[in-house]
């Protein structure tokens, strides 16, 4: 039987699955205050098709990037800082390359190490291809543009998720 929500794991048991399963990691770095995040929360990732993407293809995540506990990754330990209004998680600054958005998306190989960080609300048509552009490794033989311009896609964007986004991929990275 399908199921019906998004398996979410925190930092550390996420990572411990991934690795147990050898399965990629998809992390949706958040905020509590984010309200794109919260309406990606109650759209996107209740579609049934991305749910059964996720849930088969990957560990889910999902990660605040106000975190204040410190995480050891890969021989570091990532640090709470203190700065603006609230503050960031090192790990969060370290998945988006300092350049901390909200709602992101990030993925991690089956070694977990980083392959790409997307920032902003991602529609579910939107959200699908991307999906599938990593699971199935397309990232790194097929140029974006040329994958979703051959893709398919088995959902539709919901009334809720008429704002369109415009997310850039390119092979090996976001733009």
């Amino acid at each position: 039987m399908a199921q019906e929500t998004v398996v979410w794991f925190s930092w550390d048991e996420g990572i411990a699955k991934s690795k147990d399963e050898n399965k990629k990691v998809i992390i949706d770095l958040y905020t509590d205050w984010c309200g794109w995040c919260k309406k990606m929360d109650n759209t996107t990732f209740r579609d049934p098709y991305i749910v059964e993407i996720i849930n088969e293809h990957f560990v889910a995540i999902k990660f605040n990037a106000e975190h204040r506990e410190d995480i050891e990754f890969h021989d570091e330990i990532y640090k709470f800082t203190k700065g603006g209004r609230r503050g960031y998680h090192g790990l969060a600054a370290k998945m988006t390359k300092g350049k901390l958005r909200y709602p992101t998306i990030a993925f991690l190989n089956e070694d977990n190490e980083f392959i790409q960080a997307i920032p902003g609300f991602q529609n579910t048509v939107t959200l699908e291809k991307i999906l599938m552009y990593f699971a199935h490794d397309n990232h790194k033989t097929t140029p974006w543009s040329s994958f979703q311009r051959n893709y398919k896609s088995k959902t539709q964007i919901t009334p809720s998720e008429k704002k369109s986004n415009h997310t850039r991929l390119v092979s090996g990275g976001v733009n």
